[in-house]
């Protein structure tokens, strides 16, 4: 079942984290409207709000939005560095999503939220990337159509227990070959993501490599599988 905005405005991930998952340390109530205040703060009254978009939000964003380009940020690059014990995969089998992390660059895309949405949206999108303490929330220069914006993104927590650091590109490729969660399989994450890439014409050639290499793995299981068919 995938996330949808419905899920977001009932507040439903919350709810489940704290009745099935209570290992994940749902971020108190008063932290994190704290921090949607901060941000807000510092956006300042009446400005439109450009968000950088590097993972599910490019193909699943699910707020509502008046512009989109795309975008580069540097300083940080994306890596599949977050363990996802629900969404993703499972407690007992973890799959792995993207966050941004320090060093090099990020082909993404930046999205606008017209000042009149945006505390709405805003907290709708705080629901999905900010309640159980995965990321960070930090501001960020985003380059689109050869303006410079200052947009919000969110870059990994180290400090959060979802944290995966650097794992070796083979153990990344085993997990999402194979994690799977409530939202759907981490290769179809890594998939959604490639594709909206690359339809849009942005290209970051380690992410292709990883999908190449996961639809090897899968292609290798059901020859095999197709083998052990026709022999019985």
């Amino acid at each position: 079942m995938g996330l949808s905005r419905a899920d977001l405005e009932a507040d439903r991930l919350r709810r489940h984290y704290e009745q099935f998952h209570p290992e994940l340390a749902v971020t108190p109530r008063h932290e994190f409207d704290a921090s949607l205040e901060r941000a807000l703060h510092v956006l300042g009254e009446g400005n439109d709000l450009w968000l950088f978009a590097y993972g599910s939000l490019i193909w699943n964003p699910l707020f509502h939005y008046s512009e989109r380009r795309p975008a580069l940020v540097h300083g940080l690059h994306r890596r599949f560095c977050l363990w996802s014990r629900m969404g993703r995969g499972s407690p007992d089998q973890p799959g792995l999503m993207l966050a941004l992390e320090h060093g090099g660059r990020c082909h993404g895309f930046a999205f606008r939220i017209p000042a009149a949405q945006v505390r709405h949206e805003l907290t709708l999108i705080w629901r999905r990337e900010m309640t159980i303490g995965s990321y960070d929330a930090r501001w960020v220069r985003a380059v689109a159509g050869g303006e410079s914006l200052r947009a919000l993104s969110f870059v990994i927590n180290r400090r959060g227990r979802q944290y995966a650091g650097k794992l070796p590109t083979e153990e990344i490729v085993r997990v999402l070959a194979t994690a799977r969660g409530r939202l759907g399989s981490a290769a179809d994450y890594l998939f959604q993501t490639v594709d909206c890439l690359r339809s849009h014409g942005v290209n970051d050639a380690s992410l292709f490599e990883l999908a190449k290499r996961v639809s090897a793995v899968h292609a290798g299981e059901a020859q095999r599988g197709g083998c052990s068919g026709a022999g019985a």
